[in-house]
């Protein structure tokens, strides 16, 4: 232990070292610095470092945390942007462990620890043709604890198949150290004998927002486009059961309500066949009329990039060479559609080229089925963060916040 630990911490580091081996347990300056940034553009370095491998050990803390008030933060991957992984004072990360899976119902659903990233969660279930909902651009690095409590989305999916709609059941860990499983039925019948005032103000809640139409018709409306900032308050008007708002608000929660020991989702289908076009439009106003057109049709990802984006990438190796010679007002949708077979997705193709004959474009609406093709298409909106912010000038930072907005207001609001 440290000598600059004092009070609380200093008591909450003798409580804890009684369990955790000390390799996993530390407070010195050089290893507490290491961990003092993730992938935002923060940094505050903790006092204490926990790296934590087991259920059993993550309910021992926090009811130690608990007992002497010291706050907590839960690390997965640290791939976050926004800074949720850092604290200036008791980093918890999961270690080791944590991995474990199991796939039900011919893939149709599974169950993840946090620890397993994105993209291996999509591997186990490629052989039944499904896939996780949640489609982060960094899901080859990601894990699942960081998606669910994060709510993340991603280009492909939306709103309809993020973590929010597509969590069936979680194993949380709540302050005290307790434990819910939302799937067991013995433990939701266990829950209300030992957090009945926790329910009770979930009810009460609830009841407060359904009573009230003006404020319940507002946050329907406020969560009908893509909304991750703060709680998912749709929970309180989407379900009825304290239990299951519980697993709802932990979703997008950021680590602040319980950790998420383990969660199963209903998995989404994974198409076989996909084609992309990146579509070049004069200016803003008609990429984002296109927008509009394309959302009631069968493209599966529409992604907005104004010319400054584009410029960013122009120069990479294997983006398109017409890119350098757009105009200034050029802006661009790169967009996806997937089919079951071959036949569906050329059917598609047209269907959105169609769809879009009325309106202006640089060049003809040209898709690839070719996944190197569309793969390196997609690779221009995947650098399009690291590229705008490396071009930024110094002593500028990022704004990395997603704004959303009404479709039908895309246009105006993109223009302002």
């Amino acid at each position: 232990m440290h000598d600059s630990l004092a009070g609380n911490y200093r008591l909450f580091y003798r409580e804890v070292a009684g369990f955790i081996p000390g390799q996993r347990l530390f407070s010195d300056p050089f290893r507490s610095l290491a961990y003092g940034t993730d992938a935002s553009f923060y940094r505050l370095v903790p006092k204490i470092v926990i790296l934590v491998k087991t259920p059993e050990e993550m309910s021992h803390i926090l009811n130690a945390a608990g007992h002497f008030k010291v706050p907590v933060t839960f690390r997965a991957a640290g791939t976050s942007l926004s800074g949720q992984a850092v604290t200036d004072s008791v980093l918890l990360v999961i270690s080791g462990g944590w991995k474990n899976f199991a796939i039900h119902d011919n893939g149709e659903r599974i169950t993840l620890e946090p620890g397993v990233i994105g993209a291996m969660a999509n591997t186990y279930l490629s052989p039944h043709n499904r896939k996780i909902g949640p489609d982060p651009a960094s899901i080859n690095s990601c894990m699942i604890g960081g998606i669910a409590a994060n709510n993340s989305s991603g280009m492909c999916c939306g709103t309809a198949q993020n973590s929010y709609n597509t969590v069936e059941g979680m194993k949380i860990i709540f302050c005290d150290g307790s434990v819910l499983d939302t799937l067991d039925p013995g433990s939701r019948l266990q829950f209300p004998g030992s957090h009945k005032d926790l329910l009770d103000e979930i009810g009460r809640i609830r009841d407060e927002i359904n009573s009230d139409g003006i404020l319940k018709q507002r946050i329907c409306n406020k969560y009908r486009i893509k909304n991750t900032t703060g709680y998912s308050l749709n929970s309180f008007v989407d379900y009825s059961d304290p239990i299951d708002i519980i697993l709802h608000l932990m979703v997008g929660s950021e680590g602040t309500l319980g950790f998420i020991a383990e969660i199963t989702y209903t998995t989404v289908p994974e198409h076989t066949h996909k084609a992309s076009a990146l579509v070049i439009f004069p200016d803003m106003e008609n990429a984002c009329k296109a927008a509009i057109i394309l959302k009631g049709g069968p493209s599966s990802a529409v992604e907005l990039m104004d010319r400054a984006s584009l410029r960013s990438v122009e120069n990479r190796e294997g983006m398109p060479s017409y890119l350098r010679s757009l105009e200034q007002e050029s802006a661009a949708l790169l967009i996806e559609t997937r089919a079951d077979n071959p036949v569906s997705l050329r059917r598609q193709m047209d269907e959105i080229r169609d769809s879009l004959q009325a309106l202006p474009t640089v060049r003809p609406v040209s898709f690839t089925a070719l996944k190197e093709e569309y793969e390196r298409l997609w690779d221009i909106r995947r650098g399009l963060f690291p590229a705008v912010g490396g071009a930024r000038k110094i002593g500028t930072t990022v704004i990395i916040e997603d704004v959303a907005f009404p479709i039908d207001k895309l246009a105006s609001a993109a223009l302002e």
